[in-house]
Parts: structure tokens; sequence; C-alpha cells
């Protein structure tokens, strides 16, 4: 498995990655999927502590034990849950940080965090004193690293500009292009990683993509994602498609990895197989480019 910098940091991490979030809440299936990406080479496992509400945490915690010095690990903070009611609200105060994370590391069963990311973000926010609670946990050895987990071109830049993260987690796929126009050159010019989550959009980018189509993809609609998908396997001349997929999202300098989900050992192993293809040429990324939309980002610029 190919290792990238991510960022500036320290941190090499796998080409391709473990998306937690997916894992379900059962600990021998979980446990069997963790050791199985650690044992195919991969290094970078995502959870947050919103995922089932800790419990995600809590196995991968228990899943990595005796093999943390395997692992980058990465979590998430933010989204604060109120008790006694439901759903959760967004706090990114540098109190609640500070907390939080000592949550995160119980459940973790660990003493420090590779990669501490804030789990959303907007202009609304006290940047200033969400920046410092991330540099004071770096500075008391509870986290290595931070990032974001951000769509929002306008919060990235903020982050850019005035902290010092080495990476961004965003949706990015053939069927949403949104970094492409505004984010990656960005991230690349300051030496700052992305973390491209959802790389095969849901499973609709995969050889039985079709039947998952039917409730459309961002403001695609079914009959244009099954047209795309004719056009993606023609493309693709025989290649595994979510294969290909995958590729797609590593494809530009600024991604250090693709952290797709699995839910069974089949896709993950077809997910970590990804790693076993070439990269694609300039050439082949240019044709998957045009069978979809360089879509923007409209709401959240």
């Amino acid at each position: 498995m190919r290792k990238n910098q991510l960022g500036s940091s320290e941190l090499y991490v796998s080409e391709i990655g473990l998306g937690c979030m997916s894992l379900g809440t059962d600990e021998a299936v979980a446990t069997e999927l963790v050791s199985e990406a650690l044992d195919r080479g991969v290094n970078l496992l995502d959870t947050a502590d919103l995922y089932d509400e800790g419990r995600n945490e809590e196995l991968v915690g228990k899943a990595i034990q005796g093999r943390r010095d395997q692992v980058i690990l990465a979590t998430k903070v933010g989204n604060r849950r109120v008790p006694g009611k439901e759903g959760w609200i967004w706090d990114p105060s540098k109190s609640y940080i500070k907390t939080a994370v000592k949550d995160s590391l119980r459940r973790l069963n660990t003493d420090y965090i590779d990669l501490y990311q804030l789990h959303g973000g907007t202009l609304d926010d006290p940047l200033d004193e969400t920046i410092e609670a991330f540099e004071e946990l770096k500075q008391e050895g509870l986290i290595r690293y931070y990032g974001i987990s951000s769509i929002r071109p306008n919060v990235i830049r903020e982050y850019v500009k005035r902290s010092n993260i080495v990476s961004v987690m965003s949706q990015y796929s053939i069927l949403d292009r949104r970094p492409e126009e505004e984010v990656l050159d960005l991230l690349a010019q300051n030496e700052i990683s992305l973390i491209a989550r959802g790389p095969v959009a849901r499973g609709i980018l995969s050889d039985g993509g079709k039947a998952k189509a039917e409730k459309g993809y961002l403001d695609y609609r079914q009959q244009e994602l099954e047209d795309i998908l004719v056009q993606f396997a023609e493309a693709a001349h025989g290649a595994d498609l979510s294969k290909t997929a995958i590729r797609y999202a590593l494809s530009h300098a600024a991604v250090a990895c693709a952290i797709p989900g699995a839910s069974s050992l089949d896709q993950l192993r077809a997910n970590i197989a990804a790693g076993d293809m070439p990269e694609l040429t300039t050439q082949q990324v240019q044709t998957l480019q045009t069978i979809s939309r360089a879509n923007r980002y409209d709401a959240h610029r």
C-alpha cells in the first residue's frame, strides 16, 4: 500500500484508508473489518464522536488494541449531544473541544489522537478560539495534528489562512467534483492534504451502481446517473468501476488519502485492491471528467 505525507505533518497515511462510520455496532464484525484493513496495509482509520453516539469510537479503540503503533487514528469533534434531548447541537467552543477530546481518548482507549478534526464549521464560529483549542491540545500532547472536515470553501480558506491544519476532509468523487474548483489547488499551494470521503458516491460508482441510483445523487437524477454509468464503464475499458472511482479521487496532487466505507469484508477488500491499480493518466482523468459535471458549491460559499 502506497503511503503519502499528510500535509506538512510527519504522518504518512495509506492512500486508501477506512471510513469507520459504516462498521456498524457489532463488536465482532467491526474488529474483523479493522483487523483485515490493518493486515492489508491500511493505516488511517477515521471515526468521530458523533457516530453511533460514541459507540463507533469505542469499537475502533477495542479493535486496535495491541496494534496502536500501526494506526494513524483520526476522529472528529464539534457536534455536542445534550443529555435528555434528541440529536445534537453545534459547539466549536474551546471549552467544549477541550472536554470532548478527553471523552474521545477514553472511548478510543488511547492517550493521544493522531489527527483531530473539527467536524464541520461556519464563518459564524469563534474561529480564533476554536483554533486556540486545537493548538493547546497539540502542546499538551493529546493530539499530534489537527484538521477540519468541511465542504465550505469560505470556511476552508479561513482555516488555511489562520491555522496550522494539515488536512481537510471533504466529499470528492467523479459525481461530486466541487473541490476541484475552489479547494484542491488552494490546499496544494499551502501543503495541506485533502482526505477524500465518498469516492464511490454511496456505491453508485461501482459495477452494481445502477441499483443504487434510484434516489439520485446531489443534483443528478436516476436516469442521468444510469447514463453516466454506461459512459463510465466504457471509459474504464473493463477495469473495476469502484477501483477506478477511488483512483480518480486520488488523482489530484493535493489528495493524500481516500476513505471509502466498508460494512463487509468483500467491500473492504475491493476498496483496498484499488491500491494495486496504477495511477490514472492525465488523459484518463480528463476522459472521466467529460462524463460528469464540474459541479459547484452554491449554498456554502
